[in-house]
């Protein structure tokens, strides 16, 4: 794995986009770390506004009960957390499946703008934000994990995730994330 001095070869604000995956009442307050989270996701979000990196919300929109699939729990869990929600600017993408890539526009969001590097955040980690990022990566796209920046309601859950998703990929803490946005326009 590359060291985050080596990575800023290929992280840089102007090709950087930061995911906040389905930051949701419902869900913010099923998470075993909900104040730690908060205050981490908060931190990255004021970062990434600061270096003009664009940000993304994801948002669990389920189809109409006759339409869900009968393997998939059909639930709204709310609307994107108050002290999170999204400013003029923001994209928020509905979407009904675990990976931000499936029946979204997003990757075409991506190639059109010249975006390769897409920082996750957001809830859960072991569920939709492992899914997305290793989709990322199959599409030739650099995942970077904000470990700091993600939760679940399943505390051993997300920490297996986050050791799973270290070995194919960069799982950064905040401070290494905003120094290379930092340093490398």
């Amino acid at each position: 794995m590359l060291s985050p001095q080596e990575l800023t070869k290929f992280i840089k604000r102007n090709n950087s986009v930061l995911v906040v995956w389905d930051v949701q009442e419902a869900l913010v307050e099923r998470v075993f770390n909900r104040d730690e989270f908060l205050a981490k996701l908060k931190e990255l979000i004021s970062a990434a506004r600061r270096y003009g990196v664009p940000i993304v919300y994801t948002k669990i929109t389920p189809f109409p009960e006759r339409f869900s699939s009968p393997f998939r729990r059909s639930w709204n869990p709310g609307e994107i957390y108050r002290d999170v929600y999204p400013q003029p600017g923001d994209v928020v993408i509905n979407k009904n499946t675990t990976s931000i890539f499936v029946g979204t526009n997003f990757e075409l969001l991506l190639r059109n703008a010249g975006l390769t590097t897409i920082v996750f955040t957001g809830i859960a980690t072991e569920i939709g934000v492992e899914t997305s990022a290793r989709h990322a990566q199959a599409l030739g796209f650099l995942p970077v994990v904000a470990k700091e920046a993600v939760s679940s309601a399943d505390r051993e859950a997300h920490e297996r995730s986050l050791a799973n998703m270290a070995k194919l990929f960069p799982v950064l803490t905040n401070a290494e994330i905003i120094e290379i946005w930092e340093k490398n326009p």
